[in-house]
């Protein structure tokens, strides 16, 4: 997963018009790359592999953001999904719901959740009780970041803007409210695996109803290739703590940073010793 720069805020909403299915697998090589940032600290959170599902260790009371990057020449429609909830619309996430569509190549960063065409609201790592999905009755899917992403049905020409793009027509009307199909049993599989004692830890960390900040996005046309998903990728998070208690971090590092040589141990030139 590429870590280059920060990027502008680019990123269009596009209101869906037809069905999606659940998960499906994705391509050796994912059309949108999906990272997270500590905005306190500018670093990104580092994943780690734990039984088929990747984590990330997140602090309570820190800002983050979630960077998407268009990693194909064409158009996609990135439909995002926080603790279960879509950033854009506040309802309970689907793939057939809203999202933002980046152009070719495109990087952009998703500061919260969006509460117009002006400005979002941050998103904060909070204790669950007090997460938006848990304060709005929703707190089953606390704990996960997650994407589907849709390629576009035809190449429309719209013109390019240096910090922002165009956004498509609605077409809820169409097939909005087309049911999705099941997943397969191996997808099943694949995403829940066996429980163990460990997985089974209680959630610590969720996603906050953080301060306004300015974000301006505004709307493009887009027009759907498939029902279903191109890609599907999901981000765990948690609390380190929680993360340990899981078995996804170790308990016992094998050494500390601080233990480490450095080349550069001290950040300016310290005085010399005095003259006696």
């Amino acid at each position: 997963m590429s870590r280059t720069s920060l990027f502008s805020q680019a990123a269009l909403l596009a209101a869906a018009f037809c069905g999606a299915a659940a998960c499906q697998p994705a391509s050796a090589r994912p059309l949108v790359d999906i990272a997270v940032i500590d905005r306190e600290h500018g670093h990104w959170l580092e994943e780690t592999a734990h039984r088929g599902q990747y984590w990330i260790a997140g602090t309570p009371g820190h800002r983050y953001g979630v960077r998407l990057t268009n990693t194909s020449g064409q158009r996609v429609l990135v439909v995002l999904s926080v603790d279960g909830v879509n950033a854009v619309s506040g309802e309970t996430a689907h793939p057939a719901q809203a999202g933002y569509v980046l152009e070719p190549w495109q990087s952009t960063q998703i500061s919260g959740w969006r509460k117009s065409y002006q400005d979002v609201a941050q998103f904060v790592f909070t204790d669950l009780p007090d997460s938006y999905a848990a304060r709005t009755g929703r707190p089953d899917h606390v704990g996960v970041i997650g994407i589907a992403v849709f390629q576009e049905a035809r190449t429309i020409h719209h013109p390019s803007y240096p910090t922002q793009a165009p956004i498509a027509s609605s077409g809820h009307e169409r097939s909005a409210n087309k049911a999705a199909s099941p997943p397969s049993a191996a997808a099943e599989s694949r995403a829940y695996g066996e429980a163990t004692a460990h997985d089974e830890a209680a959630q610590g960390l969720g996603t906050g109803h953080g301060e306004r900040e300015w974000s301006p996005v505004s709307r493009t046309g887009f027009v759907r290739a498939s029902r279903r998903p191109a890609q599907v990728s999901e981000l765990h998070y948690d609390d380190h703590a929680s993360l340990v208690a899981r078995g996804v971090l170790p308990r016992h590092p094998y050494y500390r940073d601080d233990d480490r040589p450095h080349a550069f141990p001290n950040g300016f030139v310290a005085d010399p010793p005095p003259r006696w």
